[in-house]
C-alpha cells in the first residue's frame, strides 16, 4: 500500500502501456483516503476502509476496461517529462 497521500489523482486512461493494477489500487486508496478525510482508519473502522478501497478499484478497473476513446494512447515517459518541465517553470528546478 502506499504510505503517503499526494494532492491529487492521476489520469489513468489512454496510456501505454495500460494502468497496472497497483496504480489503479493506488488511485483507489487515494479516493478512499479523501472521501473518508483520513490516510489511516482507526482499527474499528480498517474494515470498512479496505473494502471501500477494494469496491473503488474493481470499480475504476471496470470503467478504465469500457472506456472507448478516439485518440490515439499517450506514452507515460513523454507525459513525465512534460509535466516535469511544467513543475519546474512553475517551482523552479529541483535541488537535490
Amino acid at each position: 500500500m502506499v504510505e503517503f497521500m499526494c494532492r491529487n489523482i492521476r489520469v489513468l486512461n489512454n496510456f501505454e502501456p495500460p494502468a497496472t493494477e497497483d496504480e489503479i489500487e493506488a488511485a483507489a486508496l487515494q479516493y478512499v483516503r479523501k472521501v473518508a478525510g483520513m490516510t489511516r482508519p482507526a482499527a474499528v473502522n480498517q474494515e470498512a476502509f479496505d473494502a471501500a478501497v477494494a469496491a473503488v478499484t474493481e470499480a475504476t478497473r471496470t470503467l478504465l476496461d469500457n472506456l472507448v476513446t478516439r485518440t490515439p494512447p499517450r506514452d507515460r515517459k513523454i507525459e513525465a517529462a512534460r509535466a516535469k518541465a511544467r513543475a519546474e517553470q512553475r517551482y523552479g528546478p529541483r535541488s537535490a
